[in-house]
Parts: structure tokens; sequence; C-alpha cells
């Protein structure tokens, strides 16, 4: 092969292996544009807007089905720590960040001024996104918060452990966007609290006793996240 075609060749190699990376870097990150959802999300979404418009909206706790989930499986536990406190429940199934941005722009917080919001996010966006792209989202919604409600002090729990154990994919992204979110706490209005490790063994295996789809709590992990968190929670919401 002469030189001439053999600096062709291997420049069409070059071109072939990079531009799917390319392409890849080029991606916008959807992790921080803010879209809605259809059907019974939007009802929910309405419902979130009928309850804040009625004030006396001391606590948010905003998410995905694991925040949901004190409806269901953490009923019990949100009575005994939450109901006294004036929370709100502001969770979704199956919501990531950009789900969540669209949420706080379009009436999930209007005219409250609540004390503390607790947030924990990401988790549906590991299966697509990257550790930093799903950060980046987590940022913009504490900033959005931090802009629409400045009086309210911000809690951002790290993204829960999920799959068998540290081998799985999605807990490893989430565990990468977990080390960058922590620098987003100025320990003045915005905190950082990773209670990921009291639902994990010693050896960081996750057990169906503790999250019986290794995702979603049970009643006595909803008591496990109340009373990991109650301390924070009692200190910034001034009690």
């Amino acid at each position: 092969m002469s030189l001439l075609k053999r600096s062709w060749f291997v420049g069409i190699l070059a071109l072939v292996f990079t531009a799917p990376a390319l392409a890849q870097e080029a991606k916008p990150n959807d992790a921080v544009v803010p879209v809605p959802r259809d059907g019974g999300w939007m009802k929910r979404h309405e419902s979130f807007n009928e309850r804040v418009r009625k004030g006396n909206a001391d606590l948010l706790l905003i998410g995905d089905s694991i925040t949901q989930g004190w409806e269901g499986s953490g009923a019990k536990v949100w009575k005994e720590f939450y109901e006294k406190r004036n929370a709100v429940n502001l969770g979704i199934g199956g919501d990531r960040t950009q789900h969540v941005l669209w949420r706080l722009d379009n009436g999930n917080i209007e005219g409250i001024k609540p004390k503390l919001a607790v947030l924990m996010i990401g988790t549906n966006n590991s299966g697509t996104n990257t550790s930093e792209q799903i950060a980046a989202g987590v940022k913009a919604i504490v900033e959005k918060l931090r802009t629409k409600l400045p009086e309210t002090k911000v809690l951002v729990l790290a993204i829960f452990p999920r799959g068998p154990n540290n081998e799985n994919k999605n807990r490893q992204v989430n565990a990468g966007a977990n080390a960058i979110v922590a620098k987003l706490a100025d320990d003045k209005n915005v905190f950082y609290l990773d209670i990921g490790p009291k639902f994990l063994d010693a050896s960081g295996n996750l057990s169906k006793e503790v999250m019986p789809d290794l995702l979603h709590l049970n009643e006595k992990s909803y008591r496990t996240w109340a009373e990991s968190t109650e301390e924070s929670v009692k200190k910034l919401m001034g009690e």
C-alpha cells in the first residue's frame, strides 16, 4: 500500500471511530431542559398546584416515585414525622430532573414560602445520562429553588443506592453524580446529606428486605429515611 493510500485509510478509520464519540459529546444535556409529561402525570402535577394554593406548606419533599411512595408504603411514617410539619409531597413516579425543573416553573412552588425543601432526584436519568449530566440537572433544580424560594433552605439527599451491589451500572452512575452534587452545599442555604449507606450491608449489598425491587422502599426503609434525616430537618426548619 502506498504512503498516500495508507494515510487516506488511517484517516477514514479515525473518522469512523471518533465520529460517534464526538456526536455523543455534542449531544445536548436533556437533564437540564425543562419538559412536561402527559396523562396521569399532568393530573398529579395539577393536584400539587391546587395543594400549594392553599398555603400552609412549610416542608417540601421533591422527587420521583421514591418520594411519591411516602403516600404508599411510607404513609404511616409520613404521618408520624411530617404531617405535623405541614409537609407537601411533590414526588411523581418516573420523573427525571428535567420534569422537576418544568414543574417548578409551572406552579408547584408558586405563592409559598416553605422553611425547607428536601430534594432527591436523578435515578431515572441514570439509564440515559452521565453522572455529570445528572449532577447538572440537580444543580439546575437547586438554583431554581434558590431563585424562586430565596428564604427556603434546600437539603439535597444523595441519590439512593439501587441494584444488588456496587457492580450495578445505574448505581455507579448515581454514585458519580452524588460526588459532584455534594459540592453544591454551601452549608448556609444549601445542604447535602448521604444516607445511602443506611440501606446497605457492610459489603455494599442491597437486600430485597430493604428495597423489595432493589429500587423502591418498604415501610421499614421509609422509617430509616425519616430517622436518618430527622436531625437535619429539625435544624433546618428551626425547630
